[in-house]
């Protein structure tokens, strides 16, 4: 069981030790904060007027479980599928789709085969599809083209309608984005992230999760986001709940070669603040009280530090507060525009000579998207990055949902409010808060299962959040409240 291990800030001469809580089953209660607690938390400290209630937050610790599933990737494998993309001369999304050994079609039937193969000891919880659609005529397809995603979808046992989205592109391109017949490699773009997603499909499928994980190989990324585009669609039109996606997107080198120093520990992790898809109201809301940086995908991007940040990966990952690299973007976007959080996983050094380059030797400079200058072993970090953060996930209580913080009354207290989970195994809640100007959480109070917490902190000063914990200690990621009458 994991809980914040952090010792009670020392007394201070004046305390306020009262903290009100309510569920939606019980009459309201109160409960002081240096008493019993639920059984998830530790005895939170006293209310301290300097530091202000309850105690630092600590990082979740990798499980037994995820320890052992970390252990199982396997960077010769990585290596093996990134080798092996290659070999297909070009992936581009208008090569041919029916030559056996040449183009994107072949790679598509050989990755649909490797998650067939991975899904056979899953025990049927893990079904394959080719999730096939014809592109209209565009700027970057003259034609009609068909785009078939490979998709692995592990069913969860408990929350099968919560659904977490992990990807990689499997197409590629040279310098002309029309060139369809030349070599294009695209060993780092993005066969390493393909490379990862597979791997990540194959450990995850002899597991079972909580709630369900989709492992999707998109093709048609570089000629406009064809297929991430089609699927974030087809999730939106169906009601899913897709409460994370990650896009791993370059992902396979640790270093760019070009004299600035390589960062073989790092992954930048790229989310943007205030959602894409905000609608008017939602502005107007936003500008009134606050949370540019606590929209969803802000909030994913701080859990996923919270539980991938650890020596079972090996990786500290550098949060970039920005919706993709400058000017461009990746698969995640699409999911963005439907309303669902979402961030795009990158090396820390790009080398611009092996990203969308001819292959060629120019004055002693070897150009082109070549496995000989991608780094498994780092690659293989990256998947426990991804694998980590996936695992949490999708054992986890969903995000707490309705929550609202009390505008009715003017008062220096704050009182939340939210709606219960579902869960089975759901212990609990727990509220955090942190100064308007921090980046991170610096305060958790556990509040038991409950559905009303009065927390003795003026609203108007700082950013509350709330997360639910499962009896074993998994936390949610956070979610921030609405003002609410």
């Amino acid at each position: 069981m994991q809980t914040d291990r952090e010792p009670p800030t020392k007394p201070a001469a004046t305390r306020r030790a009262l903290l009100t809580a309510a569920t939606a089953a019980v009459p309201a209660a109160a409960l002081t904060l240096a008493g019993t607690t639920p059984a998830h938390a530790e005895p939170a400290a006293d209310l301290d007027l300097d530091t202000g209630p309850g105690r630092r937050p600590a990082p979740q610790a990798p499980d037994r479980d995820l320890r052992r599933l970390l252990g199982e990737l396997d960077e010769h494998r990585i290596r093996a599928t990134v080798t092996r993309l290659v070999a297909f001369g070009t992936r581009h999304t208008l090569s041919s789709q029916t030559d056996p050994a040449r183009g994107i079609g072949a790679a598509r039937d050989w990755l649909f085969a490797q998650f067939q193969a991975a899904a056979a000891a899953s025990g049927g919880r893990m079904t394959v599809e080719l999730q096939s659609f014809v592109q209209p005529p565009g700027a970057r397809n003259p034609e009609p083209v068909t785009v078939t995603n490979v998709v692995a979808t592990l069913r969860g046992t408990v929350a099968p309608d919560r659904i977490h989205v992990v990807s990689g592109h499997y197409d590629s391109r040279i310098t002309d984005v029309m060139n369809f017949t030349a070599d294009a490699p695209g060993a780092d773009d993005d066969a390493s992230g393909v490379a990862v997603v597979l791997e990540l499909a194959r450990v995850f499928a002899t597991r079972p999760v909580e709630s369900t994980i989709v492992f999707a190989a998109f093709a048609g990324e570089e000629q406009g986001l064809f297929g991430s585009t089609y699927m974030a669609a087809q999730f939106k039109a169906a009601g899913a709940k897709v409460a994370a996606m990650f896009s791993n997107d370059i992902i396979g080198a640790s270093q760019a070669w070009d004299g600035t120093p390589p960062d073989p520990r790092a992954v930048r992790l790229f989310v943007e603040g205030v959602p894409t898809s905000e609608t008017a109201a939602q502005a107007a809301t936003r500008q009134s009280v606050g949370g540019e940086d606590d929209g969803p995908s802000r909030q994913l991007a701080r859990f996923a530090r919270d539980v991938a940040e650890n020596d079972a990966t090996g990786m500290r990952i550098r949060v970039v507060w920005r919706r993709d690299r400058f000017l461009r973007g990746s698969d995640h976007i699409p999911f963005l525009q439907q309303g669902y959080p979402a961030g795009r996983l990158t090396e820390p050094r790009e080398n611009f000579d092996h990203e969308h380059q001819d292959v060629r030797v120019e004055n002693g400079t070897q150009f082109g998207d070549l496995p000989q200058f991608c780094d498994f072993a780092y690659m293989t970090r990256v998947a426990k990055v991804n694998a980590a953060t996936l695992w949490s996930l999708a054992q986890a209580p969903a995000t707490p949902a309705g929550v609202g913080i009390v505008a009715a009354v003017l008062t220096n207290d704050t009182t939340l409010r939210w709606t219960r989970g579902t869960e089975p195994d759901l212990a609990g809640y727990e509220v955090l808060w942190r100064d308007s100007t921090a980046p991170d959480w610096t305060h958790v109070i556990p509040v038991g299962d409950v559905t009303t917490a009065t927390i003795p902190v003026a609203k108007d000063n700082v950013h509350f959040g709330v997360r639910a914990v499962d009896q074993a200690g998994h936390r949610s990621p956070v979610a921030y409240p609405q003002p609410v009458t």
